[in-house]
């Protein structure tokens, strides 16, 4: 199987001289496992998917981890998490040793209660998304062509997007969602996730998700912060640092990988990306998926927001840097024009912006008023 070099591969080299534990979170199939074993060629390697290695590790975690050596890869922790109270009188009792446990979770929050309550301090975490453009060499994002079928079958390292997903999301429905929650009804999450996928790109109002699924407001929550859990979708938070109009406080909803989103919309052509009324948001979902890989492939919370006030000013990404904005707006389009800018131009001769971008597919860049640019999204 052709392996996908990953920019994650140096930051995690580091870590792994500076700390005795390393996390590598992400959703299944992005390439965890993968990158770890080309990274540490050699290493011991354990995988919690395997019942008979997770029944050792629960029942004699002591007996596990010496069956074990380190440096050990401990695939999907989140299955045994007695093991992280072992693992951390292991690291102390060695505490000069680097990189003796380098974990792997696809289940984010039940992973960080553990961490935080033992291996705090101990450990570097980083998220793998499924693979950037940049990740992909023979990629051509210049192509609006290419760019639309990239959308379409999605970013997971070797797939056939015909099958795949359709099993992908009844394993993962399976195997995470039941193993973290006992959800009943699969059919009705299933409605909750299509229902989602329509909405992608726009402010979430669950209340409105939860009365169309027929599911209670604090279920469609709980649902929710399951998806965001095992790193199916993405919320983007909304920016009010020292603004003092009032502003929307609902995150945006965004799905981490845009194949599984077309899918969930019974999109399978380019054709029917391109007339599909959902083509704008489908395109700024990955736009902005792929802002917030930049951030992880190095290792770095994404400082990513979007912006709308009450009166419905908005932009559809800012990015914090501290001491100043970068903002973007988001078209599918390959024609930008000067109305498409005029948000943008308001936003920066009010704000502390350095750049003020409307990304398109135009290749060529073009100027507006006040310092604003239309370039091609890649940029």
């Amino acid at each position: 199987m052709k392996y996908f070099h990953r920019k994650l591969e140096h930051p995690l080299k580091e870590a792994l001289k500076q700390f005795p534990v390393v996390l590598v979170t992400g959703p299944r199939q992005a390439g965890k496992s993968t990158l770890l074993q080309h990274v540490l060629k050699g290493v011991n390697y354990v995988t919690f998917d395997d019942i008979f290695a997770r029944n050792l590790a629960e029942t004699d975690p002591t007996l596990f981890l010496k069956t074990y050596e380190p440096p050990l890869i401990l695939d999907e922790i989140q299955y045994v998490p007695s093991l992280f109270s072992p693992i951390k009188l292991m690291v102390d009792a060695h505490r000069r040793r680097v990189g003796q446990y380098i974990l792997t979770s696809s289940q984010l929050f039940p992973v960080m209660k553990g961490v935080s309550e033992s291996l705090a301090g101990r450990m570097a975490v980083f998220q793998l998304y499924p693979l950037s453009w940049k990740e992909m060499p023979d990629a051509d994002p210049y192509d609006e062509i290419a760019t639309a079928k990239q959308m379409l079958k999605g970013f997971y390292p070797e797939l056939n997007p015909t099958f795949w997903y359709s099993s992908y999301l009844s394993t993962y429905l399976e195997r995470d969602l039941r193993a973290m929650r006992n959800i009943q009804d699969l059919g009705q999450f299933q409605r909750f996730l299509v229902l989602l996928a329509a909405r992608a790109g726009q402010i979430l109002n669950l209340n409105e998700i939860g009365k169309e699924c027929g599911i209670s407001q604090t279920t469609a929550k709980d649902w929710l912060t399951l998806l965001q859990a095992t790193s199916i979708i993405y919320l983007l938070e909304p920016y009010y640092k020292n603004i003092t109009k009032r502003v929307i406080k609902s995150p945006k909803l965004f799905f981490v990988d845009t194949g599984l989103l077309c899918y969930l919309l019974r999109i399978d052509k380019v054709e029917q990306l391109v007339h599909s009324p959902f083509s704008g948001h489908i395109f700024e979902n990955m736009v902005v998926m792929e802002k917030v890989k930049q951030f992880a492939e190095k290792g770095e919370r994404a400082p990513c927001y979007y912006y709308r006030t009450g009166s419905g000013q908005e932009i559809d990404l800012l990015i914090d840097h501290g001491d100043h904005l970068d903002a973007f707006e988001i078209k599918f389009t390959s024609t930008p024009s000067s109305e498409m800018a005029r948000t943008l131009v308001q936003f920066k001769s009010e704000y502390p912006v350095k750049k003020a971008i409307l990304l398109n597919l135009r290749r060529q860049p073009h100027p507006f008023s006040n310092g604003v640019f239309a370039e091609h999204w890649t940029h």
